[in-house]
């Protein structure tokens, strides 16, 4: 099981299949006269307020032959900390701290570990990224910042954005709902590399006066090698007194990056 790409994924796009509020189904038409800076505008709006966030949720992870139901518990303070933990039958098997400035993480079955800067998650990527950009996925906002270069189109009643001009090996789109102007898909492919992200929401609820989607389909394939993740919400706090508990055991092996 590649569990580097099950942590990755999971440390992006867990947190955003949240539960506990009332499923909101859109019923909004997606208006050709509204012009991409205003739906941008109001993309960006829809960020969430919080200070912390403490969730667990069920997740199903499939590559190959490979199955695995995991428990992933997650942890973040805003702008500030992220923690993920994956386990099975309450064994851990893999944790993950994130910081503005770090990544750290150590996998307990191969005894390996990493601790450094964001080269590890843009090594499993296959773009640059950091603190920021993680922390808009996990809230179901644009991983990447959407301004003039980009432009509309309207697909099955969403409005789809991409760069006016896209590079020839990185293809970014992503569709954003009438309603609540939340993400509803997003993909991003590097077709010289054979390698392709998309992630799809569910219907959104309101919590805590955000919306958040109430559960997410994740398929990464690289190289002809497909992964797929499924995660369903069990319990989410918010704004509640938590803690970072991280330190890699002693022995394990430094993963050495291509």
């Amino acid at each position: 099981m590649k569990f580097k790409l099950f942590i990755y994924v999971s440390v992006l796009f867990v947190f955003i299949s949240c539960g506990g509020g009332k499923a909101v189904i859109g019923s909004e038409k997606a208006s050709p006269s509204l012009f991409t800076k205003e739906i941008i505008k109001t993309h960006n709006a829809a960020l969430p307020e919080f200070n912390t966030i403490a969730a667990r949720m069920h997740v199903l992870y499939e590559n190959g032959d490979d199955m695995q139901s995991l428990t992933v518990s997650m942890r973040m303070e805003k702008d500030q900390k992220i923690w993920i933990k994956a386990s099975i039958l309450g064994i851990t098997l893999a944790k993950l701290y994130i910081t503005p400035e770090s990544v750290s993480y150590y996998e307990t079955i191969s005894n390996t570990y990493f601790d450094g800067d964001f080269s590890l998650l843009s090594n499993w990527l296959g773009t640059e990224i950091d603190f920021q950009k993680a922390q808009a996925i996990l809230l179901g906002q644009s991983i990447f910042d959407l301004d003039n270069k980009y432009k509309t189109d309207i697909i099955v009643n969403k409005y789809k954005l991409q760069p006016k001009t896209q590079s020839q090996n990185f293809i970014h789109s992503l569709l954003i709902n009438p309603d609540n102007f939340k993400i509803a898909s997003e993909t991003l492919s590097q077709p010289t590399d054979n390698r392709m992200f998309t992630i799809n929401y569910g219907p959104y609820q309101s919590l805590k006066g955000g919306f958040y989607p109430s559960e997410i389909k994740i398929v990464a394939t690289q190289k002809g090698e497909e992964t797929k993740i499924e995660v369903n919400y069990r319990k989410i706090d918010y704004n509640v007194s938590i803690r970072f508990p991280f330190t890699i055991p002693k022995g394990y092996e430094e993963i050495q990056l291509d």
